[in-house]
């Protein structure tokens, strides 16, 4: 038979066609010193007589790290992760290529629950506490990668290189026991009169297709359309998607000359047309970058997550009102302005202002031509009105949003199956039994600093769970 073309090899209606994956990444896990993955093959076809056969849909964060539970807790369960590109992608570019794993600030779960604008309220119940960031940091830590918790909460590997939670990962799922195969897309998939799950697989550079029969069925596809597909297939409903982490355009030629320039703390709100409803998350408080094409920083992709849905309806556009001095009152503010005026009449505008703005230079000349001051004027030749007109723009100083543009090391949407259509206990469909989802293929999303990959660790851990409880209960009762 092996001497027959791989796209005529069939049996009973299953494609018994073998697939490679070779995984050389290089480890770096401290504990366990250099390992290397062995070419791997195996077929999906003929399963051994009373093996049940796990599908997962997806070789990312989720999938692989549900798998890898599904398969601890059911060793004899076959189960097979298929992906169409590169395992653990999203992993290798995360947090500039050294992987932002979660967050170490959020101890509380109501609070944790509160970084996600599409999940904040359902998970205030029992999802984090199944398995939190702590729970994964111990996962990982158990498995020999050390990690670190940055200043501002966000969780490293401690070699500053995503290729050792690639590795630690990779070398789970081959010592479980978890099948990989790669270049294969998953197009179809129904259900059998049996209960069991009708799957069509295609490998479009060799034009070969495979048909597996499944019993359980886990799609943690991220934002790909194959896994909206499949779960519309499956007869759940898809919210659509939309950009969720981006950076704002703005069209100010001299806001683009103060391009690096970083705010450590401000105050921003996000006003757009036709929303008359407040919204608290409208407003956030953080460090801002400005670029050459507008601003960015952790509070503005906090606002685009918050406001993903209301900007993609009003095509990007609205107005950004940020606060420079949000510590300081406006009556402080004014006072300061006052007090350094009267200590140096004599000196020009432009080369000194008071130290409780803790802005640099550039910007302080911006604000000065936004206000139409020469910085050649003395501080003696501003009048007080013109006092008052400059604290007031740093306290409220608008900018014009003109589009989005993209925060590289995020490919975050909001969107997919709502979580209405899901027990979160479990991640089981309310609508088809046996079948799963975790990660971003479901309508949720969060805000930067670890929060996706955590949504990503605790959903694919609870249905592996799941799947690996059932799997050992049915078996002990066949």
């Amino acid at each position: 038979m092996n001497l027959l073309p791989q796209r005529f090899i069939f049996r009973f209606g299953f494609a018994s066609q073998t697939s490679t994956f070779k995984g050389n990444y290089p480890c770096s896990i401290p504990s366990h010193g250099r390992r290397k993955f062995s070419a791997t093959t195996f077929s999906l076809a003929t399963p051994k007589s009373g093996e049940e056969l796990l599908l997962v849909v997806g070789g990312g964060a989720a999938g692989i790290y549900g798998a890898i539970r599904a398969k601890t807790l059911a060793p004899t369960l076959k189960v097979v992760v298929i992906e169409k590109a590169k395992p653990l992608s999203k992993v290798k570019i995360s947090g500039g290529g050294r992987c932002n794993v979660t967050n170490g600030h959020c101890p509380d779960n109501k609070i944790l629950a509160e970084q996600y604008p599409r999940g904040h309220k359902e998970f205030k119940g029992s999802f984090f506490h199944t398995h939190g960031p702590k729970d994964t940091m111990s996962w990982f830590s158990d498995h020999g990668v050390v990690l670190k918790i940055e200043e501002d909460g966000r969780v490293f590997p401690a070699s500053d290189n995503s290729s050792t939670i690639i590795d630690c990962l990779m070398s789970e799922a081959k010592r479980s026991g978890v099948l990989l195969q790669t270049g294969k897309v998953v197009t179809s998939a129904s259900s059998t009169a049996d209960g069991k799950f009708a799957i069509k697989l295609e490998k479009r550079s060799l034009d070969y297709v495979e048909h597996v029969e499944a019993d359980y069925l886990l799609i943690a596809s991220g934002s790909s359309k194959q896994g909206y597909n499949l779960a519309t297939e499956l007869g759940h409903s898809i919210l659509e998607p939309v950009p969720s982490l981006f950076t704002f355009k703005i069209d100010d030629l001299k806001l683009a000359e103060l391009s690096g320039v970083t705010f450590p703390k401000v105050k921003a709100k996000l006003q757009l047309e036709g929303i008359q409803k407040k919204i608290p998350q409208l407003t956030q408080v953080g460090p801002m970058l400005v670029t050459h094409w507008g601003l960015s920083g952790p509070v503005v992709l906090r606002l685009s997550a918050w406001g993903a849905r209301y900007l993609s309806s009003s095509d990007y556009k609205g107005t950004l009102c940020v606060d420079f001095t949000p510590d300081l009152h406006i009556e402080d503010l004014k006072s300061a302005l006052t007090r350094h005026k009267s200590q140096f009449l004599r000196q020009k505008v432009l080369n000194s202002y008071p130290s409780e703005l803790a802005v640099v230079k550039r910007f302080w000349k911006y604000i000065l031509d936004r206000e139409g001051i020469c910085g050649d004027m003395l501080w003696s030749s501003i009048s007080n009105n013109l006092l008052i007109s400059v604290a007031a723009l740093l306290k409220d100083c608008a900018f014009s949003v003109k589009g989005k543009g993209q925060f590289k090391d995020e490919f975050v949407t909001a969107g997919g199956v709502p979580l209405s259509e899901i027990y979160l206990d479990t991640m089981g469909s309310r609508i088809h039994p046996h079948l799963y989802f975790a990660g971003e293929v479901l309508n949720v999303d969060g805000i930067t600093g670890g929060f996706n990959f955590q949504n990503a660790w605790t959903g694919g851990y609870i249905a592996g769970t799941s799947i690996g409880n059932l799997a050992v209960h049915e078996r002990i009762y066949q």
